[in-house]
């Protein structure tokens, strides 16, 4: 799952864009499902097992396998207690919001930019500190996969890149078994498609275990503050070995979720810009 939101002082104000509730408020992801990608669905955690047993070459059991397997032995608590914690990672502030139809960057230090079609919980948290879910939307959680490949400790820093939710906040939907699809366009052609899935029936965790272990932190719960988890899918172009290219399009559609997500990919040119503190 992953939580986008920021975590800085008063929350900022909300972009003008047909995405819903996209304030600059925290964004997170939880890693046991599709990654946590959330690794909660077992293909994402194969797929992302593969491409870390890939670096190491050790032949052991990867990390991402071993808390997806804690999460099938632990992720489904009874009623009203805490089971195993799964993986999240930070997406950050709210400022790495696009809507539909904008563009997804790949800035000029980025070694990589590949989609991740999932499905994305908006929260807003209460003046009393307790947190509702409005509902949920189609998402993109776009990410740098060839920065993580190199090692596991980059996964961090592949995750803060742009993402995408909307066109539509769907309420009152059922998020027992979602299936969609996650298409590829280039120069108005599909150079890749497949199906997806996600939903609790696909993952490890039950929802109210990924959202119990997210809301228990205090600074989690800041009143007025508006969170965007992303709940992760079991299918993404690079794992089928497709590098996305300036100007492709990725389409994310949820059946049952409204209209499809269209982002394109907006390539920076190099060289990397050097950034240099100066001292006051």
């Amino acid at each position: 799952m992953y939580s986008a939101w920021s975590n800085s002082g008063a929350v900022p104000p909300t972009r003008a864009v047909a995405s819903p509730a996209v304030i600059e408020s925290p964004v997170a992801r939880t890693s046991a499902g599709k990654h946590l990608r959330e690794h909660r669905h077992g293909k994402s955690a194969a797929n992302r097992d593969a491409m870390h047993q890939g670096a190491s070459d050790t032949g052991m059991v990867s990390d991402s396998m071993k808390i997806y397997q804690w999460g099938a032995e632990g992720g489904r608590p009874p009623e009203g207690s805490a089971g195993v914690q799964p993986e999240w990672f930070y997406k950050g502030s709210g400022a790495i919001l696009r809507a539909h139809g904008e563009a997804l960057d790949v800035p000029d230090f980025a070694d990589d930019g590949g989609e991740e079609a999932e499905i994305a919980g908006v929260y807003l948290i209460g003046p009393d500190g307790a947190p509702f879910r409005l509902g949920f939307t189609a998402g993109n959680e776009f990410s740098d996969h060839v920065m993580e490949r190199k090692n596991y400790l980059y996964l961090a820093p592949s995750k803060l890149r742009n993402c995408s939710i909307g066109p539509e906040l769907c309420v009152g939907s059922s998020f027992t078994r979602v299936s969609g699809t996650i298409a590829i366009e280039r120069k108005g052609v599909t150079v890749w498609e497949n199906e997806i899935g996600t939903g609790e029936e696909n993952m490890v965790h039950s929802l109210a275990n990924l959202e119990h272990h997210h809301f228990k932190y205090p600074d989690h719960r800041r009143p007025g503050s508006v969170h965007i988890h992303f709940f992760g899918a079991d299918s993404f172009s690079f794992g089928a070995g497709v590098a996305l290219e300036d100007g492709d399009v990725s389409v994310v559609h949820w059946r049952g979720f409204g209209l499809p997500l269209r982002n394109t990919v907006r390539t920076a040119p190099g060289p990397q810009k050097v950034w240099k503190a100066e001292q006051l």
